[in-house]
């Protein structure tokens, strides 16, 4: 034994290992069940959060498997804990619990392409151990999580396409391993933090589609190892530092839609030598093209439209990836013969695909080497510009082009034949040039055409037959040339003629043939100003979906088809300078949608229908028909004789008795009526619409709460029948505004009903959105009525536009940018009420108090509290409704209420008008300097256009702190703000005309917006 006594401690030392190991491993397997179980609950908690699943995909999570082999769901195979949450694109509805903030494992979470909404729960930054974070295209809202600094192994944030608001946090710095962070697609504000050049791992940033404002970050500068750069579509501004050229990492840069100024220095390209992307466009960028461009043979696209570039473009000959390139809506050019050089080089460009000089001052002529370029180019743009000479034939090379836009230069001569090769073209565009000759008959093999234009040239000829070839055509405009002949009919069997056919303003003879039938989904036909005769087809009433027919100056004879009236969608009519004879038909009353018809100078006659359109006098023009009688009191016709009678002393005698009976019961009808009526107010306090009990209702206590008793500190406004409260209800979840009905003006349950009635079925993005109403009593048993809207942040347009009566925070004034998207958004609004509403619903009270903003400044038109009064409602029609006293505001009410007119749509074109020279003058109508007669319109017009610095709102001015300096003269605006100044002066003023029939009506007003916004303003959100 004593041999063996060596071995005892060893004994002993095993033991005990042994001991500690079985307690070790009993205290790791307790910890892991534990970890499981919290897990477990996670999922679960998680799980009950979501209240929509339409793929099932939760399903699988239940008691029969373990969480583990749920769907989404991966685990650690030796410990069973939960590293990866994964249920992307599956539409999940709900909240994100904060119980996920227990899965201390995880290292990816991605809930991706879902309708997650809510905040993103604190807890998350719980998450030590996390490193990719997808929460991508959802509904969260709220600030970016505060607590960044746990996520020390974050190296993916994906938060893009959600409702995130405040600022980028300064923590954000302390994520030393993040490599890409897209934060694009949300509200936030503020700067970038400098901070960001701390993540020194960085290889993306995206924070595209927000409200930046402020500089380029300097810091960012500091990222040797950044690559890609998306800034698009913020409100920054400065010049980009010296310091960005010299990332020579970068691959992709974009900061298109911002406010960006500057000059781009001539070698950037060189300390940049593997930039890929470069996308610049729509900022306020001055000079000229860097010349070092040249060389940069990286470069795959190249955006740089809607800047202030001048000069001419370098050579890009060694560009031989470049796919995309895009000038558009620049100064480059001089108008010479050297201006278009640089399209020979790109002939050694062969993958390019996108060619767009558009809007530039390029002159010279079209180099026959523009047929060199790739055979893959699909969009070739030289629109507006100066260009002049024959067309090239050699465009017909380019086989693949799907669009070729050559409008609006100086281009002459014919169409080459070699426009047949175009076997793909989709879009061609020639209006506006000074082209000659015929049409060529190989129009017809572009089999894939979808939009023709060659308005405005010098054609001549026929219309060649074989353009029916082109069945996929949905545009056709050959306007304004000295087109002859017959209509083909072969054109009305393009069955795809959807949104017009143009041939107005030509010499084209013969009739309208029956064919015109076949066109029965087109929308718009225009063969006015013509030689044609004959009678008007019946069949045009076949073309069910037209919503503007032009036939006027022709020699149109016969009578109105009175089939015109199955043209349900029909709004515009002109049958003016014809031949047309017979009595207007009764049955053209009841084209619903009809708003203005043009009968003029024709050799109608007989009685004037009064229903319809022929209730307006400002929608429908009948001069010139001398035979013509009767019709409303407004259109000052004769009226139309009585026929004659046998016995007229007795029958005059007889109907005088019979009128006066009927006026005596009549009037006790009145009387007993009266009383019933009076009983009956007396019995029940309140008075409901139908309509309005079909909207839900909140009860007077929760409203009472919801605003602390109807405080004033909860007060935000007031109006013409009572109070606005800011407040907060159960019901809704969410902040509100609570207009409550002051009862004991006169007025104001009607105001109540027909607020109701006009919004409970309307819906549109700028339009107020009603919640829910009150009707009920108070505590004191009294009488209440009560509206609830969204809440808006930022208040009324006039609290922007006259800041001394606004109680907004951190307000400053408004820039051009906001003002023309509001001017956009109250136009958008209108054009719904006036054009897309079932029945015609009139505003009539639109004023700058009644636009409200919110929290990302879109406008929305509110209070309807006298639309019921002139709307077309449960049967009434505009001549029933307008008697009522009620005209809107003064300065902003036309002045033909003044006297009585009916109201109409013109009407709140007048308001809208106003409304837009006082956003733009920053004067309100009824400014105490416009006395004798004098009016804004009038003050504006009477300095308009010459004298722009005297009628522009101060507060517009004194933001143009760097004016534009040119051959040493100091010039107050860019041409391209000046441009867009005086556009957006003469829609307010066209609008605002004292005659009703002159002023712009709304759907040429957002037309036109449209292209200013589009043309102008996308790069130009403030002064240079």
């Amino acid at each position: 034994m004593k041999h063996f006594s060596f071995l005892l401690p060893i004994f002993c030392y095993v033991y005990l290992y042994l001991f500690l190991l079985l307690t070790l491993n009993r205290t790791v397997s307790l910890a892991l069940e534990l970890g499981n179980q919290t897990d477990h609950l996670a999922l679960l908690k998680f799980k009950e959060s979501i209240s929509s699943d339409p793929y099932r995909i939760l399903d699988s999570w239940n008691g029969s498997l373990h969480f583990c082999s749920w769907h989404g769901i991966t685990c650690n195979l030796m410990h069973q804990r939960v590293t990866k949450l994964e249920l992307q694109g599956y539409k999940l509805h709900g909240s994100l619990s904060p119980y996920v903030g227990n899965l201390s494992r995880i290292r990816s979470l991605n809930l991706g392409n879902n309708s997650f909404f809510g905040k993103i729960p604190t807890e998350l930054g719980h998450l030590s151990q996390l490193h990719r974070l997808f929460l991508t295209n959802n509904s969260f809202a709220g600030e970016i999580l505060m607590n960044l600094t746990n996520y020390s192994k974050l190296n993916i944030v994906y938060l893009y396409g959600n409702k995130l608001t405040g600022k980028i946090p300064t923590e954000i710095g302390s994520l030393q391993k993040l490599r890409y962070m897209n934060i694009g697609q949300n509200n936030l504000t503020g700067q970038v933090p400098p901070s960001i050049g701390n993540l020194s791992s960085l290889i993306g940033f995206g924070v595209n589609y927000n409200n930046l404002e402020g500089e380029f970050p300097r810091e960012i500068c500091h990222l040797k190892n950044l690559t890609l750069i998306t800034m698009v579509v913020n409100n920054l501004s400065g010049r980009l530092p010296p310091c960005l050229y010299n990332m020579s990492s970068l691959t992709f840069f974009a900061i298109t839609l911002n406010r960006f100024g500057g000059s781009l220095p001539p070698n950037m390209f060189q300390t940049l030598p593997n930039l890929q992307t470069f996308e610049i466009g729509g900022n306020e960028i001055l000079g000229t093209i860097p010349t070092s461009i040249s060389n940069a043979s990286t470069l795959t696209l190249v955006e740089l439209a809607e800047n202030h570039f001048v000069g001419q473009v370098p050579s890009l000959g060694k560009l031989q990836d470049l796919y995309f390139l895009n000038f558009e809506m620049n100064f480059l050019g001089d108008n010479s013969t050297k201006d278009l050089d640089f399209l020979k080089t790109l002939t050694n460009c062969s993958k390019l695909q996108v060619v767009c000089i558009v809007s530039n001052n390029f002159g010279g002529v079209l180099p026959n080497s523009v047929g060199n370029l790739s055979s893959q180019l699909s969009y070739l743009l030289f629109g507006d510009n100066q260009i002049k000479g024959k067309i090239p034939g050699e465009l017909g090379n380019l086989i693949n082009l799907n669009l070729l836009g050559l409008e609006e230069n100086k281009f002459e001569g014919i169409i080459p034949l070699t426009f047949g090769k175009f076997q793909n073209m989709q879009v061609l565009d020639l209006r506006a040039n000074k082209l000659s000759g015929a049409l060529p008959f190989s129009i017809g093999n572009l089999s894939q055409l979808f939009d023709l234009r060659m308005s405005e040239n010098k054609f001549e000829g026929n219309i060649p037959i074989s353009i029916g070839k082109c069945q996929m055509l949905q545009y056709l405009n050959l306007s304004r040339n000295n087109l002859q002949g017959d209509i083909p009919l072969e054109v009305f069997r393009i069955s795809s003629l959807r949104k017009g056919l143009d041939l107005s303003r030509n010499s084209l003879s013969g009739s309208l043939p029956n064919e015109v039938g076949l066109l029965k989904n087109i929308e718009n036909l225009d063969v006015s100003e013509n030689y044609l005769s004959s009678e008007i087809p019946r069949t045009i009433g076949e073309c069910i979906s037209l919503e503007n027919l032009h036939l006027q100056g022709n020699s149109f004879q016969g009578t109105i088809p009175s089939n015109l009236a199955s043209l349900k969608g029909l709004q515009y009519l002109d049958l003016s300078r014809n031949r047309l004879s017979g009595s207007i038909p009764d049955v053209m009353q009841d084209i619903p949608y009809l708003k203005h018809l043009n009968v003029s100078f024709n050799m109608l006659e007989g009685e004037v229908p009064i229903g319809g359109v022929f209730g307006n006098a400002t929608q429908v023009a009948i001069i010139g028909n001398i035979k013509l009688c009767g019709g409303i009191s407004q259109l000052h016709l004769p009226p139309c004789p009585v026929k004659s009678m046998k016995h007229p002393k007795k029958h005059s005698f007889k109907l005088i008795a019979v009128i006066v009976s009927v006026v005596f019961l009549l009037l006790i009808l009145s009387f007993i009526i009266t009383i019933y009526l009076m009983r009956k107010r007396n019995q029940k306090p309140s008075f409901d619409s139908p309509t309005i009990n079909q909207l839900a209702k909140v009860s007077y206590q929760e409203l009472y709460r919801g605003t602390d008793g109807f405080s004033d500190r909860n007060l935000i406004g007031s109006g013409s029948f009572g109070f606005v409260y800011r407040g907060n209800l159960v019901s809704q979840d969410n902040v509100v505004a609570v207009k409550v009905l002051n009862l004991q003006k006169k007025g104001a349950h009607k105001s109540f009903i027909a607020e109701c009635n006009a919004l409970k079925s309307i819906r549109h993005r700028n339009l107020v959105k009603i919640l829910t109403c009150c009707s009920s009593t108070d505590f004191k048993g009294q009488e209440f009525k009560a509206l609830v809207y969204d809440y808006m942040k930022n208040g009324s347009l006039e609290q922007w536009l006259h800041p001394e009566i606004s109680n907004l925070e951190n307000q400053t004034s408004l820039d051009l940018t906001h003002r023309v998207n509001i001017i956009t958004d109250v136009a958008s609004a209108l054009h719904y009420l006036h054009q897309e509403c079932e029945q015609l619903i009139l505003h009539c009270d639109l004023k700058p108090s009644n636009v409200l903003l919110d929290d990302d400044m879109v406008a929305h038109v509110s209070d309807f509290g006298i639309a019921r009064l002139v709307s077309a409602i449960e049967g009434a029609s505009h001549k029933d409704t307008s008697t009522i006293g009620i005209k809107g505001t003064v300065g902003y009410a036309p002045p033909e209420y003044g006297i009585g007119s009916e109201l109409s749509t013109c009407g709140d074109m007048y308001s809208f008008g106003i409304l837009m020279l006082e956003m733009l003058t920053g004067r309100r109508p009824t400014n105490e300097v416009f006395e004798d007669g004098q009016n804004l319109h009038n003050f504006v017009a009477n300095l308009f256009p010459s004298n722009l610095m005297n009628i522009l709102d101060p507060g517009l001015v004194s933001r143009d702190a760097e004016v534009e300096i040119q051959d040493g003269n100091r010039h107050n605006f860019t041409p391209t703000v000046e441009k867009c100044l005086v556009s957006l002066f003469r829609i307010g003023l066209n609008c605002s005309i004292e005659s009703p029939m002159e002023r712009m009506n709304i759907v040429d007003v957002t037309k036109e917006l449209s292209i200013i916004r589009k043309k102008f303003l996308a790069g130009v959100h403030t002064y240079n």
